[in-house]
């Protein structure tokens, strides 16, 4: 077994299967485990998602909070055995990979615009869609097929019609 087939059966075994789609933008809430001697407990930290980079096992995302009117940013390794849960308190809308400009800014500022439709109903409607038009394509298919054979028969039929009526003037 060569050296990267070791390595990626290593990332595949530590990635998580159960974490949510979230994206640069969107306000997020990570509950953390927090060790603290022989005590284990679940720390909650909320923010906005400012950037995701890496891949992988090595996937991280930044998350940018203001409190006590001062600016944090956390980063956090998405595979994280640590990392108990991720929940998508509000999608935002943004034009930017990057949001580091929301380092400096403060109250109105910072806001980012909420989306209209979430991206979960927005992909229920687009497959909905698409299995719709599939439907009405095989039906559409279906009425052409069935056009052809009344046609092929109907075809048939006065050759038939024809034929016995010059086998009858003759005769």
């Amino acid at each position: 077994m060569s050296k990267n087939a070791v390595i990626e059966r290593l990332e595949k075994e530590n990635m998580k299967d159960e974490i949510p789609e979230f994206f640069v933008g969107d306000t997020v809430r990570v509950h953390m485990k927090i060790v603290e001697g022989s005590k284990e407990r679940i720390q909650v930290f909320q923010g906005t998602v400012i950037a995701r980079t890496g891949s992988g096992l090595g996937e991280t995302f930044s998350i940018h909070r203001v409190a006590f009117g001062e600016g944090m940013e956390r980063v956090f390794p998405l595979h994280s055995p640590r990392i108990e849960k991720i929940e998508i308190v509000r999608e935002g809308d943004v034009r930017r990979a990057k949001l580091y400009y929301l380092r400096g800014k403060k109250g109105k500022k910072a806001r980012i615009r909420s989306r209209v439709v979430s991206r979960n109903a927005a992909a229920k409607k687009k497959s909905a869609a698409n299995e719709l038009s599939a439907e009405v394509e095989a039906i559409e298919v279906e009425i052409t097929n069935e056009e052809v054979v009344n046609e092929n028969v109907n075809a048939n039929e006065s050759t038939s019609s024809t034929e016995e009526s010059n086998g009858d003037t003759k005769a």
